[in-house]
């Protein structure tokens, strides 16, 4: 029997009035989560104005301002700034002492840039950071799988360990550490090593858990240890992964070690703190520069050594 308004049959109508009333259903609860949304972000900045005296609304246009005056002399002042060049607008003060900054090479005329030495500074931070918290990170991860046969307290313990690591921020925990050890890189290199454990322990702990036991099983059976299930089971399986989450951390630690040198962990965040702090624009740009053109270095090597270590066929789409 067929519905003699719509051509469809009493069946095929039911179904059709069902998926209407889903989708209309659905279309609610889509505009409900919206408003939802909108509500928080009114409530957000409404929250943000109060907490600043009532200037946060107020002082909303004029957000680009700083942007549009912060300008320097002229363009070729951010590349004397860069590679510590003499200045022709040079007056004796600080904006314009980019000579002050080179760091020469064992007595001679030759020398490393200011801000390429303190961006090696950070790329040291960032690099020791996370070779510390990989090795940590690769050593406590087949304790806390669940697929291993680890007894589950001792799991339990290593992976609360990786929570309470990860838990505070890089910069939470160098100001901690800075209370210690004092202001410099040796902080900033502990701060971002814990935090690089916690989180490099979590993913590393999930990719052993998905590899295929299999190979563990046959070692089993002909009596290999712990040890040598582990070693010749899984991390050649997992091995590929560990290194692009290490690659992939290291560019997360060039980022963290320039905000902790803002705070005086060293290297290029800090002496960026101070010329922004000082309204010097041709050092700021010149800093902000090479901060970009390090980060895409970086990420064009890591992503370089992926596809070595794991092959194109895993970058192309629908392989």
């Amino acid at each position: 029997m067929t519905n003699s308004g719509s051509g469809l049959s009493a069946a095929t109508g039911t179904i059709h009035r069902h998926y209407r009333q889903l989708l209309a259903t659905r279309r609610l609860y889509s505009l409900l989560a919206v408003a939802g949304l909108a509500a928080v972000l009114v409530f957000a900045l409404l929250f943000a104005n109060n907490a600043s005296s009532g200037k946060f609304l107020d002082r909303l246009p004029y957000l680009f301002d700083f942007i549009k005056n912060f300008v320097p002399d002229d363009p070729f002042e951010i590349v004397r700034a860069m590679f510590d060049l003499p200045s022709p607008h040079a007056d004796g003060s600080f904006k314009y002492d980019y000579e002050v900054g080179r760091h020469y090479l064992f007595g001679t005329g030759l020398y490393i840039p200011e801000y390429f030495y303190e961006m090696l500074v950070t790329l040291n931070i960032a690099f020791a950071s996370t070779l510390i918290g990989g090795l940590f990170a690769f050593l406590f991860c087949f304790i806390a799988a669940s697929n291993l046969g680890v007894a589950a307290p001792l799991r339990w313990v290593i992976r609360r360990l990786f929570e309470l690591m990860r838990a505070f921020p890089e910069i939470v925990l160098a100001g901690m550490m800075a209370a210690v050890l004092s202001l410099g890189p040796i902080a900033a290199i502990f701060a971002v090593s814990v935090h690089t454990v916690g989180a490099l322990g979590k993913m590393f702990f999930e990719v052993v858990e998905n590899a295929d036991m299999k190979p563990d099983d046959g070692l089993r059976a002909v009596g290999a240890n712990w040890f040598e299930r582990v070693r010749f089971a899984i991390v050649p399986q997992v091995m590929p992964n560990f290194v692009s989450y290490f690659l992939l951390r290291t560019e997360i630690n060039v980022r963290a070690s320039t905000i902790i040198g803002a705070v005086g962990g060293g290297g290029i965040g800090e002496v960026f703190r101070q010329s922004i702090g000082r309204d010097h624009a041709a050092k700021t740009y010149a800093i902000v520069i090479l901060l970009f053109l390090t980060i895409v270095a970086i990420d064009q090597l890591s992503g370089w050594l992926r596809r070595r270590l794991v092959g194109n066929a895993a970058f192309q789409f629908g392989a």
